[in-house]
């Protein structure tokens, strides 16, 4: 049984690639720091033998006994309001995180996939973004502290490449939705969905002309895990092409949850991006991979999942503190 070691694994995402390797009968390693991971995200995994879970933080020297495969690296803070709130973490966690993964996979001859973002890319000056375009990124603004750790994780990781033959795999990932996303951690999706079922206004920064280009979960999984099994050691875009506005996609929620919900405006935050778009070219020619679920489809079943939260989860208040901020 191949032996795989999942960071971040209590995340979004993390917890989406567990399932995923679970299923495809690899001995799972899962570990997270649970700063911004939740243990319910992944108990229902408990039960399995081929998964068993390490609560630690990579900044810090990660030890895993055994033979290892593949190393995942999901583990960083990935919404504004979380690597706002601990920027100095963001920035370890994308660096001497990264750093001590390399040297794991180094030392069990492991291939490693980080996950970047689209976010690389900054406010772009290229429209759609391709992996050869070298982005628009302010260093010192509050995004730069998630935006330059994973430019930086992608520099470091192409040096392990290049000087000690490491194999590895660099996932962009763009706008990213579905089940397991936390209601309040100022991501669009879930803030406009959990506004919508508490009854709020729908919540806009800035004029509402920015795009967005979301992928609904199960096509980013398997994006991941096709890139994680090529050949293709450079960066590549995994997300959804299919771009809408703020303003539609605000209207798109109203329609879809069948309230009534006003939309109000608000001064758009520094450095915020204008526009979002993957080329997904090379995705398509190196992987064979592109996106299937459309968003009205991939929205239904995110909304089915929110409505089944409790209604402290839903009410919890620390997204609107961050509205207000």
């Amino acid at each position: 049984m191949k032996r795989v070691l999942i960071t971040g694994a209590a995340g979004f995402l993390g917890s989406h690639l567990c399932d995923r390797f679970v299923e495809e009968g690899f001995h799972v390693i899962a570990m997270d720091n649970l700063i911004t991971g939740d243990l319910k995200n992944i108990q229902h995994l408990f039960k399995f033998k081929n998964f068993e879970f390490y609560h630690h933080d990579v900044s810090k020297f990660v030890h895993v006994p055994g033979k290892l495969e593949y190393i995942l690296h999901f583990a960083s803070p990935a919404s504004p309001i979380d690597y706002l709130k601990i920027p100095i973490q963001t920035l370890k966690v994308g660096s001497l995180g990264t750093h001590n993964l390399l040297g794991l996979a180094k030392e069990k001859n492991a291939r490693i996939l980080i996950a970047s973002t689209s976010e690389v890319y900054g406010d772009p000056l290229v429209h759609p973004q391709n992996e050869e375009y070298y982005g628009n990124v302010n260093t010192i603004g509050p995004r730069g502290v998630y935006d330059e750790a994973k430019r930086f994780q992608e520099s470091i990781t192409m040096a392990y490449h290049t000087y000690h033959g490491l194999e590895t795999r660099i996932a962009r990932i763009f706008n990213t939705y579905g089940p397991r996303m936390r209601l309040n951690d100022g991501r669009v999706v879930p803030a406009f969905i959990g506004q919508a079922l508490r009854g709020e206004d729908l919540t806009i920064f800035g004029d509402g002309s920015q795009t967005r280009s979301f992928c609904y979960v199960d096509d980013q999984i398997e994006g991941i895990y096709k890139l994680l099994l090529s050949n293709y050691c450079y960066p590549v875009n995994i997300g959804n092409p299919d771009e809408i506005t703020i303003k539609d996609f605000a209207q798109e929620i109203v329609k879809l949850t069948g309230t009534n919900q006003k939309v109000i405006y608000k001064p758009l935050p520094t450095d915020d991006p204008l526009q979002r778009q993957p080329d997904i070219k090379k995705a398509k020619e190196i992987l064979g991979w592109e996106p299937k679920v459309k968003r009205i489809d991939g929205m239904r079943l995110t909304l089915d999942y929110f409505n089944r939260l409790s209604s402290e989860e839903l009410n919890k208040s620390e997204h609107r503190d961050f509205l207000k901020s």
